[in-house]
């Protein structure tokens, strides 16, 4: 059809930023003042992209290209962030960035998995509402000792690696593990699960069934 309710889309190739211009009458098209839209191919994929597509090709597992990132902002620090942050403080701060992604993995496939909470808080609390020293999943959650955060620095950069889990960011590290252990243990479950990955201090295990990809 001539005419068209839809307005012309410019893309700026400085700013990368779509707008969209709608005539000011129903003039024919003929009539309407001629704009050229310019396009550049790599800027509009990269602005319309998901983001899980973006971080994929810019995570990097190292120390220092976390230090370059800012830190989480307020209105990004939201309950499922911080109840990942805390674990990952409280469970591999003292690993590599690398270590501390598995372990950041391992808490979002359980939350994916049938067999456990659909949330990140909700994986992470399981088994502290029964008030049974030891008997949780993650033992700094029910090991008799208040969990406090001393060490500024770290509970920053733990953040940033959970802010980018929940964001988006690609779990390859431990295909698919569900269980993890430091290598100073041997629980009876670390023989019947495959062994999948070892990172720094950890063993990672993956249950034999498969997360559901919903």
């Amino acid at each position: 059809m001539r005419r068209f309710f839809a307005a012309v889309l410019v893309f700026s190739l400085t700013s990368g930023v779509a707008m969209a211009e709608a005539p000011a009458d129903n003039r024919d098209d003929a009539t309407l003042p001629k704009r050229v839209a310019l396009f550049d191919g790599k800027k509009l994929r990269d602005f319309f992209a998901p983001k899980s597509e973006k971080l994929t090709e810019q995570v990097s597992y190292s120390r220092a290209w976390i230090d370059t990132l800012p830190p989480v902002a307020k209105k990004e620090r939201d309950t499922e962030w911080q109840c990942l942050s805390e674990a990952l403080y409280f469970e591999a701060r003292g690993e590599s960035i690398k270590g501390q992604f598995a372990v950041a993995e391992v808490i979002m496939n359980r939350a994916e998995h049938g067999a456990f909470p659909d949330s990140i808080c909700g994986v992470i609390n399981q088994g502290t509402a029964s008030g049974r020293k030891y008997q949780c999943q993650f033992t700094y959650n029910c090991d008799g000792v208040k969990n406090r955060i001393h060490e500024k620095a770290a509970y920053e950069r733990v953040g940033k690696v959970a802010r980018l889990l929940i964001d988006g960011a690609p779990k390859v590290l431990t295909e698919g593990a569900t269980h993890y252990h430091t290598k100073a243990v041997s629980p009876s479950w670390s023989r019947k699960f495959k062994r999948t990955a070892t990172i720094g201090v950890h063993h990672f295990y993956r249950m034999p069934t498969r997360i559901s990809q919903n």
